[in-house]
């Protein structure tokens, strides 16, 4: 096959291919007699989603969901999954609307990769410098504002571009975004591509960012184009994505070759005329009308009666407040969307079945996924609302608070990742024990977000928190001390997206919760009427902030008193810094 040929195939969202997992599965044996170069298969096993872990001869299993959706029977193949294979016994959602499973032993992903595939789910792309998995907004299509539902325009491009030939070994990956409507819930300033809906003369299309990210240069994504039409925005992305491919620079330094790195040295003008350069070319004069890759299902078709017998409200505290905080309404009269709050996105083998069997009563036997690692039932009748609740307590999933204080994101870190430097996870616990036991009643505090990552890439997507904080290492006059820089006044808000201000301060890690108590404390005393953390931040400064955290700068002795500073969260020896290489730079 040329490239100018290519046409993808297609089954389910990404088509699952049998013969490739044969195929995997023959590799795999064929690794472990010796018969392959490591980094050779690592690139390979990387597009079959299959990722190695800090933890030698383990893996993490990726399972990409476009644009956040699951089905019922898919949440019970995962469930399978975390029962049979995973040593914990559980599922991870991720900022990037995927499911993780950890410590898997590589002679079994070919077992998984099956069950997955049985009910349309693929691992496919979802690890190395590939296009990964397309995210988008938990209310695409129940959304009042939105111009045009964007579920099947995501559809299409996952579909399009999985297993295209530019996309299997790209300088970098390239991670896209598709929000629903101008409130950019899918926050495409900070993806490598991202789209958001518009309608032009009676026309459906996208205004198209280009060259956003976090990490070690975090930049918001300038604007490409403000308005390519539905049947185009596939053959422009394509012409970037060849664009990136031959920038055989940036493949020197693999830290340094996102697409952000290229746009920031040559300016975003610059780059768009060479797409416009490429798009001259004869692949880019055929049609790219998506219409025959769309994905479209009939919710409604589907959506539970309106007059079903549920059960009345009890009028409990606890229900209405979990009514304000966790159900939005759709533009589909008498249905409501139920925001799920899934604690640091972990779900257990038992809890994958229940969630399962609460959208098929509920929901129409659907889901979405959040990048707040939180799971969206939508097509809920408004007076089966108490019902789930109740159902929702019952497995672990009722606290109220979505996208508020309490609803701390967190990456694996040092549970399982290679590039991790702290354990983003155990602090994220201690510092969701002190939130639940701060002083909550302003509200201006409520709906602060508190994120953190094990390192500076992102994962947890700290540099948009209002307080984000990233793992690092500290030197004190007894080792190394486990630490985290601080992030603040960042936001993730439509028309307003910012980084948060780094504060010269490396906090060490168990010390975290308090110096957050501190930061939070200082707000609540200080703010003006209705200021928002991300303008009191503006207004007060960075040196503000290092004398309000002037205490931790100074790092203890260790002795019998302060062993615990040395010694990181969820851990029991003293800390070293143990850092490996990520395998997509390699």
């Amino acid at each position: 096959m040329t490239q100018t040929e290519w046409k993808p195939r297609i089954q389910g969202i990404i088509e699952v291919l049998p013969d490739e997992i044969t195929d995997f599965e023959e590799q795999v044996k064929k690794f472990q007699a010796g018969e392959w170069e490591p980094n050779e298969f690592m690139a390979f096993r990387l597009r079959q989603g299959v990722y190695g872990q800090r933890q030698q001869d383990e893996q993490m299993l990726r399972v990409k969901a476009p644009f956040g959706a699951i089905t019922a029977d898919q949440l019970d193949a995962l469930g399978v999954v975390a029962e049979k294979y995973a040593p914990l016994g559980k599922g991870h959602i991720t900022t990037r609307e995927n499911f993780q499973f950890h410590h898997i032993p590589l002679e079994h992903t070919p077992e998984i990769l099956r069950i997955l595939g049985d009910v349309g789910l693929s691992t496919r792309e979802a690890c190395g410098n590939t296009i990964r998995n397309v995210t988008g907004c938990a209310l695409a299509g129940v959304c009042a504002n939105e111009p045009f539902d964007v579920s099947p325009y995501a559809a299409a491009y996952a579909r399009y571009f999985v297993r295209h030939p530019f996309t299997q070994a790209m300088p970098r990956k390239i991670k896209t975004a598709m929000s629903g409507c101008d409130s950019d819930c899918a926050i495409t300033p900070i993806h490598d591509v991202g789209f958001i809906p518009k309608i032009q003369d009676g026309k459906k299309g996208f205004k198209m960012v280009a060259g956003g990210g976090t990490s070690i240069m975090p930049r918001i994504a300038p604007t490409l184009y403000e308005f390519v039409p539905v049947e185009e925005y596939l053959k422009v992305t394509e012409a970037l994505i060849r664009v990136f491919h031959r920038t055989n620079e940036l493949r020197k330094n693999r830290m340094k070759a996102r697409v952000k790195f290229y746009i920031d040295r040559i300016g975003i003008d610059e780059f768009r005329k060479e797409v416009e350069e490429e798009l001259k070319e004869p692949w880019a004069q055929r049609s790219f009308d998506p219409k025959d890759l769309l994905f479209i299902e009939d919710e409604a078709a589907d959506a539970p009666a309106l007059d079903g017998d549920y059960r009345p409200s009890g009028g409990e505290p606890e229900f209405q407040t979990w009514l304000q905080t966790n159900v939005e309404t759709q533009k589909q009269d008498g249905y409501r969307a139920v925001n799920i709050k899934i604690k640091l996105g972990d779900i257990d083998a038992r809890q994958f079945g229940q969630l399962a069997d609460l959208s098929r009563k509920y929901a129409g036997g659907r889901a979405r996924l959040t990048h707040q690692q939180n799971l969206t039932i939508r097509w809920v009748p408004e007076n089966a609302l108490y019902e789930v609740w109740q159902r929702l307590n019952e497995i672990g999933f009722g606290d109220s608070g979505v996208h508020e204080i309490t609803d701390v994101v967190s990456c694996p870190g040092t549970d399982s990742c290679k590039l991790g430097i702290t354990s983003s996870m155990g602090l994220a616990r201690a510092v969701g024990d002190t939130i639940d036991a701060m002083d909550k009643s302003d509200p201006l505090v409520r709906q602060l977000h508190v994120k953190m990552s094990g390192c500076p890439n992102g994962c947890g997507q700290h540099h948009i928190a209002d307080i984000g904080f990233h793992g690092a290492a500290a030197k004190g006059p007894g080792g190394q001390v486990p630490a985290y820089e601080l992030f603040l006044g960042g936001s993730f808000a439509a028309n307003d997206p910012r980084f948060g201000q780094r504060i010269k301060t490396k906090v060490p890690a168990k010390l975290v919760p308090k110096a957050l108590e501190k930061v939070v404390s200082d707000f609540q005393s200080n703010h003006e009427d209705d200021e928002v953390f991300k303008d009191y931040v503006l207004r007060v400064g960075n040196k503000h902030f290092e004398d309000v955290l002037a205490e931790f700068r100074e790092l203890p002795e260790l002795n019998r008193d302060t062993l615990d500073q040395y010694i990181d969260w969820d851990k029991t020896v003293k800390y070293v810094l143990e850092r490996g290489e990520g395998e997509c730079a390699v």
